[in-house]
């Protein structure tokens, strides 16, 4: 399958809308907005995203949206983000995206953060050379509850996991 990264287009935000709001995503993301289901404050979101200096990417596998990766997020502390359709999971989209995304943001570090139940996106972090940093406790609105999550952090001093 083929990964490649390209701006955001105003096209690709439905989609995104529907990637965003599946259940079982929501449920794994964990953490995201008290009502993702709120269109209005979705695009409004964006909006603020893409006149903001984050990187935004659309993510295609074969030409299809499969999802978005960005950085975000002041110089020093910047982290990376990224929400891949379920249709994809399992198929190395995410760690693809993110290594695409590594390399056209070359700063150093970056950081992530994860549900410490989310196995895939941790191994995804994991393979393109982040590592655990803390743990901390976090109100996950997907949830309705104080859930663990992972800080890691991408520092240039460690190589991408086989």
């Amino acid at each position: 399958m083929e990964i490649a990264l390209r701006a955001v287009q105003d096209s690709d935000l439905p989609v995104f809308y529907r990637q965003m709001t599946d259940p079982e995503a929501l449920r794994m993301a964990a953490f995201g907005p008290a009502d993702p289901y709120d269109q209005d404050a979705f695009a409004a979101y964006w909006q603020r995203r893409r006149d903001g200096a984050d990187v935004l990417r659309t993510v295609l596998a074969d030409g299809a949206v499969a999802g978005n990766a960005a950085v975000y997020g002041v110089a020093g502390e910047r982290e990376v983000t990224y929400w891949i359709d379920r249709a994809y999971w399992g198929r190395g989209v995410a760690t693809g995206a993110l290594r695409a995304l590594l390399a056209e943001v070359p700063e150093r570090p970056l950081y992530a953060r994860a549900a410490a139940d989310n196995a895939g996106s941790l191994r995804v972090l994991e393979k393109c050379g982040f590592r655990e940093t803390a743990r901390a406790r976090g109100f996950a609105n997907a949830r309705g509850r104080e859930i663990e999550e992972v800080v890691l952090v991408l520092d240039g001093r460690s190589g991408p996991a086989s």
